[in-house]
């Protein structure tokens, strides 16, 4: 039988019109090959194409977003003084009608802007620039802020208030002579015996996740856990003033009208913290859909029920921001770009205008 298929196929191999046949055969197959390999190299090269136009259609989407909120925290600032969420840069529905006005072909973009000053300042904790001792009206209300955020972990996972807060003021403060704060500071003797070791700042901390680093501030602690919100969640590292001479202070001021309860509870003086509820329910009332409480006094929370007596320290409070984090998530064919910009509004010295300098911008894919 093999013999036989042997003897066909020399047969075919000796007639010319087989020989062409096979290479017919040869050649198509190859251009199929070729073809379909071609195909499928277009086929990504498309698709990465339109996925590269995505991103920076969204990039651009997104950017707009970020200009938009900063024209109007402009705007706002030349209307008024005060900044509390009262107005238009704090209310959701006038932000989501502002940028559906941008003309999009395609896909959407949705901004968020938040006080930065309605948040604890880090780098407040020490008298910078000289950066060598305590603010102590700022030790007092971290001192109160710590014991009431505690108190929502369960004992096996809290941390000493102490240790965290002369830790963090070794970790700032600007010499570092081995002399820590207290019993429970920790200067760089201290981080370079751990597994990585490391180095003290001994400056101010330029960027919020850097608190990780500082004895008794875990990364549960810093982040998010279940239902307990981490101290991130309440904490900034912006707040800088002018000192002169290319230095800056943290005045460490909070605005009243923007923070959450946890910070104003560490705000009033020690035993009234059950009152920061009613401050925030007291700035929030309205009537058909109008805020009817003025905030632009720095003791207007005396108005609010049960807090007559109450006298928070004026060197931690304000009713006025010029920093604000500024969201931008643009979506588009179901490709997700979102923006974190942190911006501080500032005059020129020059025109006298106000504008958004932008501190931090940050890119992310959802």
């Amino acid at each position: 039988m093999i013999k036989k298929v042997l003897q066909n196929s020399s047969k075919i191999l000796q007639n010319d019109r087989g020989m062409a046949l096979l290479l017919t055969i040869t050649v198509i197959t190859l251009f199929v090959a070729g073809a379909l390999e071609l195909n499928k190299r277009v086929r990504v090269a498309v698709m990465s194409t339109a996925t590269s136009r995505d991103r920076v259609t969204l990039l651009h989407m997104a950017s707009s977003g970020v200009h938009t909120a900063m024209a109007m925290l402009v705007k706002d600032r030349i209307d008024s003084d005060t900044d509390s969420l009262h107005e238009d840069w704090a209310d959701q529905d006038i932000l989501n009608d502002l940028v559906m006005d941008i003309p999009f072909e395609d896909g959407d973009v949705k901004i968020t802007i938040t006080d930065e000053l309605g948040k604890i300042q880090v780098n407040a904790l020490v008298d910078f620039p000289e950066g060598t001792n305590f603010k102590e009206p700022q030790r007092k209300m971290w001192d109160r802020f710590l014991f009431l955020f505690f108190s929502q972990y369960d004992p096996d996972m809290r941390s000493d208030p102490d240790e965290i807060i002369n830790s963090l003021k070794d970790w700032l403060d600007s010499k570092d002579d081995d002399i820590i704060t207290g019993l429970s500071g920790a200067e760089s003797d201290y981080y370079q015996d751990l597994d990585p070791p490391y180095l003290c700042r001994n400056g101010p901390i330029p960027h919020l996740g850097e608190l990780v680093l500082v004895r008794g501030i875990t990364p549960e602690i810093f982040n998010d856990l279940g239902q307990a919100s981490g101290l991130s969640r309440y904490m900034t590292v912006y707040g800088m003033t002018d000192a002169g001479g290319n230095s800056f202070t943290y005045k460490g001021k909070i605005n009243i009208n923007t923070a959450d309860p946890p910070v104003i509870a560490g705000m009033l003086p020690a035993g009234n913290e059950d009152l920061a509820l009613a401050i925030c329910e007291y700035r929030r009332e309205t009537s058909d859909s109008v805020y009817i409480h003025d905030l632009s006094s720095s003791t207007w929370y005396k108005n609010a029920p049960g807090c007559s007596d109450i006298e928070i320290d004026p060197k931690i409070i304000t009713t006025a921001s010029n920093f604000f984090q500024i969201e931008s998530i643009a979506n588009l064919h179901e490709i997700k770009m979102i923006l974190r910009v942190v911006v501080h509004r500032e005059k020129e010295s020059k025109t006298g205008k106000w504008r958004c300098m932008v501190l931090s911008w940050q890119e992310g894919q959802g």
